[in-house]
């Protein structure tokens, strides 16, 4: 079938929308109608070249949509289904999945992080060469071939827009304080980095019952919303913030420092002042991947004698399948705020402004919405 796509043909170039050839799913996969789908940083980021990254590739990997073909073999999904997209299909026979860790999947490891299907297929394809699904899922696109477990079948009455961003920013942030962290009730608790991910971490604190959220960044748009997402503080960094972004921490702690301290930035000047903040036999948590080479440095010795802990979490460190429906239905309930996410809507053709507002920081998601 003959669909429209964002393609990136070269690394640090703008995605060009195209008309691509898309074949229809083979056995144990699902065509998925798409109708909408967040902008993150991990389209950002290789699409202006901080991950390398082979293209051409179709970017894209958090949205919603109705499953409108199954192939052979489909039994958790049917035609007019709702669905969200999961960019992380785990295989479920591997030692880690066997264990309970799905998104450390060997599977996932050595096949969506290389922008293919399960199945080794390539379905799309323009100009005569095939073009490689970004994270096995291309959602930057009217119409997606992914396999079954990559679409998690949700109530139809909840909106698309609101679905938008539940397949990776809400999953990632939230989980990080669920599954990850593990934040107890009554904790103090501190978030570096204020975007899409950033407040997902802040409205999973404040599920939590987290005493004190305290939300850090450097603009003064995403640090108004997240009050809005449950921070009971908020903090300015920069140079020209005023004091440490540590020395505020403690002085909001009673000198003491944040019991879990999430860094959503990923950068190492963030990653030492979540060190900081933390307090002596604290957490931090690490979410955020900025370049794919970025490396960090830190005092050994405080970190060693104050027993800090410092955890990577990726994707919500859960079974996304199960946590996505576990979502939804807190959103059901009243209990998490999705549609506060979408603060800013295109058109597919509007995908490079998209990106565009999204490296200046304007605060929470753009949707791309059919």
């Amino acid at each position: 079938m003959r669909i429209h796509a964002a393609i990136l043909w070269e690394q640090g170039q703008p995605l060009s929308v195209e008309t691509v050839d898309l074949e229809g799913p083979g056995p144990g996969e699902v065509l998925v109608e798409m109708k909408a789908a967040g902008v993150c940083h991990s389209d950002l980021h290789p699409a202006r070249g901080d991950w390398p990254m082979k293209t051409p590739v179709v970017l894209g990997h958090e949205g919603a949509g109705i499953v409108r073909e199954v192939g052979a073999g489909v039994t958790s999904l049917a035609c007019g289904d709702h669905a969200v997209l999961c960019w992380s299909p785990p295989c479920g026979v591997c030692p880690p999945c066997r264990a309970g860790h799905a998104v450390l999947c060997d599977r996932v490891e050595k096949v969506t992080y290389r922008n293919r299907l399960p199945s080794g297929a390539v379905r799309l394809h323009a100009g005569g060469q095939a073009i490689a699904p970004f994270l096995g899922t291309a959602c930057f696109a009217d119409w997606v071939v992914v396999p079954e477990t990559g679409a998690v079948r949700v109530p139809p009455e909840v909106a698309f827009e609101a679905l938008a961003t539940v397949g990776c920013a809400v999953v990632t942030g939230v989980g990080a304080v669920t599954n990850a962290a593990r934040v107890a009730p009554g904790s103090r608790v501190a978030v570096i980095g204020a975007g899409g991910v950033g407040l997902n971490v802040v409205q999973g604190a404040a599920i939590s019952a987290c005493e004190m959220i305290v939300a850090i960044d450097t603009r003064a748009a995403p640090l108004e919303i997240a009050t809005r997402f449950g921070a009971t503080h908020v903090l300015a960094a920069g140079r020209s913030a005023g004091e440490p972004v540590a020395d505020a921490v403690r002085a909001l702690t009673g000198g003491r420092g944040a019991d879990v301290v999430f860094d959503t930035v990923g950068l190492p000047q963030t990653l030492a002042d979540a060190l900081a903040c933390a307090r002596k036999g604290g957490t931090v948590v690490l979410t955020g991947l900025a370049r794919a080479d970025t490396a960090a440095s830190f005092p050994m010795f405080p970190f060693v004698m104050q027993e800090k802990r410092l955890i990577g979490s990726v994707y919500g460190s859960g079974r996304p399948a199960d946590d996505i429906v576990n979502l939804v239905s807190l959103y059901q309930a009243g209990r998490l705020k999705l549609n506060e996410l979408a603060a800013r809507t295109y058109p597919l053709t509007g995908i490079n402004d998209a990106l565009a507002a999204l490296a200046s920081s304007e605060g929470a998601r753009g949707i791309i919405q059919w």
